[in-house]
């Protein structure tokens, strides 16, 4: 596929972020890879996959608002995009200029609700403490919210949204939900930590940058939403040094 600006523009915002995408998996527990190795998986800096995407026509699924179950159909061959309308360039819309980073962060929020809305539903009912299962359903809820904004704003500008979590994302859900007990509860924080510790700073920077106005308010929302999520898990005092992206080099 070819290199997008929003990459260049989020590469020069942070460049050390650290990464890792965000899940299926069940039964046995596969051979993970470390947070280190994660990181070099970087979501923030990869392409979604072609076959991950929802057709044009059908960027929105489910109308309830929940996300789309795990290996879902991708339906009908995605067609080529109409003129003016390359990946690769600024789209003109009646809110304002859509660049390549704003669609990469509606693209982005609802992978994140793909893994973590799931997950967090689970934890409300295997988390061992009360405190796991009370920030879980909160952290759940938001997703939703969130997950609805993401699909609304993929309509109006017609964006193709992922309709399935990255290899990466499915990793960190089977050795979330292959643990049990308090090892469950360590493993649940800090996966979804590190992930809201990477997409913090792909909102900042399009906050920053976004002269659409529809995708700053959408940007603001995400901002407060996963600036909660993060207080909420490390409330939990189960937060490690593996649940925190490297920082930035000064």
């Amino acid at each position: 596929m070819r290199p997008r600006r929003g990459h260049t523009l989020l590469a020069a915002c942070c460049a050390a972020w650290c990464a890792a995408a965000l899940l299926t998996g069940c039964g046995g527990q596969a051979a993970l890879p470390s947070a280190d190795t994660a990181r070099v998986a970087d979501l923030l800096e990869t392409d979604i996959p072609e076959e991950s995407l929802a057709p044009p026509a059908t960027s929105l699924t489910d109308p309830t608002g929940a996300p789309a179950p795990t290996g879902a159909p991708t339906g009908a061959p995605a067609a080529s995009p109409a003129p003016g309308r390359r990946d690769d360039l600024t789209w003109p819309t009646e809110s304002g200029p859509l660049s390549p980073a704003d669609r990469d962060l509606i693209k982005k929020v609802r992978l994140a609700t793909l893994w973590e809305m799931t997950i967090a539903q689970e934890a409300v009912q295997r988390g061992a403490s009360g405190k796991v299962r009370t920030i879980s359903a909160e952290i759940a809820e938001q997703h939703h919210g969130l997950d609805v904004e993401a699909r609304e704003l993929a309509k109006r500008f017609d964006i193709r949204l992922p309709v399935e979590p990255t290899e990466t994302q499915q990793r960190w859900m089977a050795d979330i939900s292959g643990r049990s007990g308090r090892d469950y509860d360590v493993t649940f924080v800090k996966w979804l930590r590190l992930a809201h510790g990477q997409i913090f700073g792909l909102i900042g920077a399009v906050r920053g940058s976004t002269q659409n106005t529809l995708v700053r308010k959408f940007a603001e929302t995400c901002n407060a939403a996963v600036l909660n999520h993060q207080r909420l898990l490390e409330s939990t005092g189960l937060t490690g040094p593996e649940s925190f992206p490297s920082p930035p080099p000064v």
